[in-house]
């Protein structure tokens, strides 16, 4: 089977990669390992994704936009840091930047469905997308002429271009022999949606708290009591995350509240509770030879700074771009040039963020006696400078 394009992975970075290409006079194949009814129909997993300004308009070009429920579609007005026990908190609203909110919040597989439906409207009327579901690649190889993936049922795809968007752990970036650089924080993030009986008026809150890190993300009151609805992510050691996952409904209310001080009064659990291991990547490369990484394949962020699928979009957009110019000008979509400037590009614009990210990251969670003191007097001279503010501003509205 020959095709232009192959992606491995039908996530939400791959489908977007798809439609962006769609209607290109390419052919593209889609390889996801879960099976199609899984893609059609993907379940809550607990992840709310905070998306930038410019990751809401460039989901309007994708078309995917209007393809979800705006009730499911919140606005994230401000944001807020807190440490400690203290109630100071570092507030960044939404006037320091040009628009009338940071961003949106979205659920991530409400996002999988509008993708995977506008991938297939995008099909229905172009006839260039080939989905290959339950397989999983097994086998890459490249050459300078050509490309080629083997699959676990025994397909051989021939392609001018293979793009990994599996996932930051990417078996077929590995399979090119492309390293990574991985930071384990020996953390698990829970998530899941509760209801709380005081208002968060669409502040996003990220508590540096001692032995924990807790983030509240504002969504739409609840569509059945209307009562004040969040997504709450906790972040504490492995263990732990595994003991509060096990805990009654109840008991893991009443858990939540005491975590987070009674601030928001009563809490109830209204979703299933999800666990994630918190692990960083940075790929040496972002592409070889007739190969390319997007979205999580190419950067696997810590979710503080909420940036992963933003990122995600930034690479289908710049990588798409230069394919469509390089198929217009009559050009090898895989030539060297075109894609050594998008990993050069798309690291210009990711790495320093990954890094500053780290960064914060290893202060926030330190909580020797210097390190609880300094975290306290960054806070405090971040809500003095009024420059330093925008600049957080710039970045959640994707600036």
């Amino acid at each position: 089977m020959d095709f232009d394009i192959v992606i491995v992975g039908a996530g939400p970075s791959g489908l977007c990669f798809a439609k962006a290409l769609s209607g290109q006079g390419l052919k593209i194949a889609l390889i996801e390992q879960q099976s199609l009814e899984e893609i059609a129909d993907p379940k809550f997993d607990g992840r709310e994704i905070a998306l930038t300004q410019n990751s809401a308009n460039a989901m309007k070009t994708l078309e995917l936009w209007s393809l979800i429920d705006p009730h499911a579609i919140s606005p994230l007005k401000d944001a807020k840091i807190l440490n400690g026990s203290s109630k100071f908190e570092l507030l960044i609203g939404h006037q320091l930047s040009k628009h009338a909110e940071l961003g949106w919040l979205i659920s991530n597989h409400l996002i999988r469905k509008a993708a995977y439906d506008a991938v297939q409207l995008a099909n229905a009327a172009n006839q260039d997308i080939t989905f290959i579901a339950s397989d999983k690649v097994i086998q890459v190889e490249t050459t300078s002429r050509s490309a080629q993936v083997k699959l676990s049922s025994g397909k051989n795809l021939q392609s001018r271009l293979i793009v990994a968007a599996d996932n930051r752990f990417s078996t077929t970036r590995r399979m090119m022999g492309i390293p990574a650089d991985m930071h384990d924080f020996g953390r698990n993030m829970l998530v899941s949606c509760m209801t709380h009986e005081k208002p968060h008026d669409h502040v996003a809150w990220e508590w540096f708290d001692y032995g924990q890190t807790l983030a509240l993300l504002p969504m739409n009151p609840d569509p059945k009591t209307g009562q004040y609805r969040s997504s709450v992510v906790i972040t504490v050691a492995s263990h732990e995350a595994n003991d509060l996952v096990q805990l009654a409904p109840e008991a893991f209310s009443q858990n939540v509240v005491k975590r987070f001080k009674h601030r928001l009064g009563e809490m109830q659990l209204v979703s299933s509770v999800h666990s994630y291991p918190l692990v960083s990547v940075f790929p040496k490369r972002l592409s070889a030879t007739r190969f390319a990484a997007i979205g999580d394949a190419a950067v696997g962020m810590h979710p503080v700074t909420a940036h992963g699928f933003n990122f995600g979009l930034l690479s289908v957009e710049a990588l798409s771009q230069e394919i469509i110019r390089a198929k217009t000008d009559g050009r090898d979509i895989a030539d060297p040039s075109i894609l050594n400037r998008y990993e050069r590009n798309h690291r210009l614009k990711t790495r320093p963020l990954f890094l500053a990210t780290r960064l914060i990251t290893e202060i926030y969670t330190n909580e020797s006696p210097p390190a609880k003191l300094l975290r306290k007097l960054l806070l405090h001279a971040g809500q003095r400078l009024t420059p330093f503010k925008k600049s957080i501003a710039a970045s959640l509205t994707g600036g």
